[in-house]
């Protein structure tokens, strides 16, 4: 079992044919993804990576079925693509694409009010990967292994370590979901836990957040409320400088919310194991 992307989940990839898209695509299709299409308007008619290319998602959904798509095209565009593809009737749309406007996302967020059984991850994100399974965005599959842990994350690169090292120690994984970095994002730490919560299969789950926001704050607050998993979460930027962004467009502090100090600190009120390395993170869940 697994949340959001299944084996048996119809995958159709926006901007199939760009180099992104192309090479992301064939690693999908490796990991053993269905994939039944693509959209590219240029290309529409032809046949990419052994599957048709349809000029809209509308058309793509209409003739394979898809129920969630992966978005590699530019951020100029990438705001009408989340948009296109929720009206096609995709539930479940994750868009990879980095540098998307503030407001473009905002326009996204209030369009999708009105599709409430979509669901978006990202954008600015590594995607979704269900190992032994499918996998929709850029996580390397070989760091992965199925098994009972979730992870939730905000940073892309602590993702692949963690799963590495999780891997590594015979921790395997019900589902990776990387979040994003960005301000306005689609699903936030509270939805992607409560989403583990129903899975019977997870049992432990890694949250790995970052400074700026207070998205890590909001989870810390359902967690506390009560929950049958066994939870660690780890806070990177400790020691960023306070109102200096750090990498992500969302890794911003101020006051004293949103640093790394309130965040590990509303975990631990909470209940939650929190380490101060990554290497910590196995440790605790380990004992967990």
């Amino acid at each position: 079992m697994a949340i959001l992307l299944h084996a048996d989940t119809p995958v159709i990839v926006q901007g199939i044919t760009g180099r992104e898209g192309t090479f992301h695509a064939q690693q999908m299709q490796a990991m053993g993804t269905r994939l039944v299409g693509g959209v590219s308007p240029s290309r529409a008619g032809t046949t990419h990576l052994g599957v048709p290319v349809f000029a809209t998602v509308a058309q793509a959904v209409r003739e394979t079925g898809a129920t969630a798509s992966g978005i590699f095209v530019p951020p100029a565009f990438a705001a009408d693509a989340i948009m296109e593809a929720v009206a096609a009737g995709i539930t479940l749309v994750v868009c990879i694409t980095e540098g998307i406007p503030v407001q473009d996302m905002i326009r996204v967020k209030d369009f999708m009010r009105c599709y409430p059984e979509a669901r978006l991850v990202g954008p600015n994100c590594p995607g979704v990967l269900t190992p032994g399974a499918a996998k929709i965005g850029i996580i390397p599959q070989r760091f992965s292994r199925p098994g009972p842990v979730g992870i939730v994350s905000r940073s892309g690169t602590l993702t692949y370590e963690t799963m590495a090292a999780l891997t590594a120690a015979g921790l395997g994984q019900s589902t990776i979901v990387g979040i994003g970095g960005d301000p306005v994002l689609g699903l936030s730490f509270s939805d992607v836990i409560q989403l583990f919560e129903g899975d019977d299969q997870t049992t432990h789950l890694v949250v790995i957040g970052e400074i700026g926001g207070s998205d890590e704050e909001r989870a810390a607050e359902l967690l506390a409320r009560g929950t049958r998993l066994k939870v660690v979460a780890f806070i990177s930027g400790r020691t960023a400088p306070e109102g200096k962004r750090m990498g992500h467009a969302g890794a911003i502090v101020s006051g004293d919310r949103g640093t790394a100090r309130s965040k590990e600190e509303a975990f631990r009120s909470a209940g939650v194991a929190v380490a101060e390395t990554t290497d910590q993170i196995v440790e605790m869940l380990t004992k967990l």
